[in-house]
């Protein structure tokens, strides 16, 4: 199953949702930020799972008015796999690529000055993203279950440790080319 499929999966375990509302939770949450759901392959996942057997559609009118939409529900072969697959990516440690590290890798091709403009750069960039990260968290925090306050942490701790390496790196750095 891919992160894709069981973000939309736990969307749907949490409570019934059709496509527009799986869309709304994804962006107040923030959840682009932490697994690959485009706003189009929103509907072919949900296809896919409904084909699957892992969740069902049923058209229903929602709000009273406006054309009925299908609201998903999941299935109790879907809570099985939402709990297998859940259990795997707790329990598993992987790896991905991480652009920075190949960035790293050919760090020597860069004259100093172009090396530390870029690192001010991606400095900045990680500030202004744990800013972003951290006014969401404040947003959902009051209304939020405890899983997904824990994901916010998480993140903002990951950003805050690599703005903590980045810095020290930089100053190294900088040391190493007063000296030279």
């Amino acid at each position: 199953m891919t992160n894709a499929e069981l973000a939309i999966l736990s969307l749907i375990a949490e409570k019934p949702r059709h496509g527009y509302e799986i869309e709304q939770t994804i962006e107040m949450r923030g959840m682009r930020d932490w697994t690959e759901i485009g706003f189009s392959s929103i509907y072919y996942l949900l296809n896919k799972l409904e084909k699957s057997g892992l969740i069902v559609g049923e058209l229903q009118q929602v709000g009273g008015k406006g054309p009925a939409r299908k609201v998903y529900q999941v299935t109790d072969a879907g809570r099985e796999m939402q709990a297998a697959a859940t259990y795997d990516v707790l329990s598993t440690l992987r790896g991905g690529p991480v652009p920075f590290l190949l960035g790293l890798s050919n760090f020597p091709v860069l004259a100093s000055e172009h090396a530390l403009e870029a690192l001010y750069t991606y400095h900045q960039q990680l500030v202004e993203r744990h800013q972003q990260l951290a006014q969401r968290a404040g947003a959902q925090r009051g209304g939020a279950p405890f899983f997904v306050n824990a994901m916010f942490d998480y993140s903002l701790a990951l950003i805050e440790a690599e703005t903590k390496w980045l810095a020290t790196f930089i100053q190294d750095l900088e040391e190493q080319n007063d000296k030279s």
